[in-house]
């Protein structure tokens, strides 16, 4: 494989996996937390509603994990294309 294939599959890669992210942290934070807060407000979680829930903390616990996932996921990526630290 050459070196600029595998420089454009790299980052095709790591492009594939921020979009996702995107998408995940989008849908929680203003689908779940804005715009389906009504729809989720009879839910209860922890002495609130699901939708309050969401607004307050779970976008932020979804947003942590994330975080995590993306970089256990680039470590993985890093390996795979040879472009690890160690």
């Amino acid at each position: 494989m050459s070196d600029n294939s595998s420089s454009n599959a790299y980052w095709e890669a790591n492009k594939r996996i921020i979009y996702i992210s995107l998408v995940i942290w989008a849908v929680v934070s203003y689908g779940f937390g804005i715009i389906l807060r009504p729809m989720l407000s009879g839910i209860p979680v922890g002495g609130t509603d699901l939708g309050f829930w969401f607004a307050q903390q779970g976008s932020i616990i979804i947003f942590i994990a994330l975080i995590f996932y993306y970089a256990n996921y680039m470590n993985k990526i890093d390996r795979e294309f040879g472009v690890d630290e160690e």
